[in-house]
């Protein structure tokens, strides 16, 4: 009789293997309280991970080995018809390389979330995700209650791509291990995370760290530009008219 024969013996067998099993944890940041820490969690290659993260939510993602590959979908919790626009993100700040100040944007012209920190330098807004890559960010979305008409592009972080002159896009590859990028969440959000390949760069992935904390400030450092000022209070005025809605409730 194998070891799987029967549930008990399937049973014993998955705790056996559980218990040989070495899990590395995520890398916590050193300046972080620990009971502050609201999400934490290493994504192997090709997984996946999702959580619902609250206004002023520091996210870490962390590169440990040097070949993730975060693709990154946002959407409100509270209203998920509300997600992250690409193209607003890159057409509004009149850049196409993300960096520190760089506002993730929403179709209605608010902010869900800033980079705030980046030691990487090597991301793409330019290509969306691959098929497999939109495959898993629809089981990630299932569990929210998300259909496919929901997964649109996603942002991708670790693996770059730089556009050349004649508009051709060449991937970047990754800045090496230990990198990181941290974002300010601006609204409640329902954040949906796939390890996976590149389409220009389709080396296999390494694992990715997520960590989440609850930061001091309400909206954070962003930059100075006009536009970022005004999404920035097109998502405070949100933000307020929702919590008075909730006060007279």
């Amino acid at each position: 009789m194998s070891d799987t024969a029967s549930t008990t013996s399937a049973r014993a067998h998955a705790r056996s293997q559980a218990a040989a099993a070495i899990v590395a944890g995520p890398a916590l940041p050193e300046s972080v309280d620990r009971s502050e820490i609201t999400f934490a969690q290493r994504v192997p290659a090709d997984g996946y991970t999702t959580a619902v993260l609250g206004r002023g939510t520091r996210i870490r993602l962390g590169d440990p080995d040097g070949r993730a590959c975060a693709h990154v979908l946002l959407l409100r919790a509270e209203a998920p018809w509300e997600r992250l626009n690409v193209a607003d993100t890159v057409k509004v700040p009149w850049q196409a390389y993300l960096g520190p100040g760089h506002p993730l944007l929403s179709d209605q012209g608010r902010v869900l979330a800033t980079v705030v920190s980046d030691s990487s330098g090597r991301h793409d807004a330019l290509c969306g995700p691959t098929a497999h890559v939109r495959a898993t960010l629809r089981v990630a979305g299932a569990k929210h209650g998300l259909t496919p008409r929901d997964i649109g592009p996603t942002l991708s972080f670790f693996r770059g791509v730089r556009a050349g002159a004649d508009g051709g896009l060449t991937a970047t590859g990754n800045a090496g291990p230990g990198r990181a990028v941290e974002l300010l969440i601006h609204l409640p959000l329902t954040v949906l995370i796939a390890n996976g390949a590149h389409p220009l760069d389709e080396r296999p992935t390494t694992a990715l760290d997520v960590v989440a904390w609850r930061a001091a400030e309400p909206h954070g450092p962003g930059n100075d530009d006009p536009e970022y000022r005004r999404a920035v209070e097109n998502t405070e005025q949100a933000w307020l008219a929702a919590h008075d809605l909730e006060t007279v409730a």
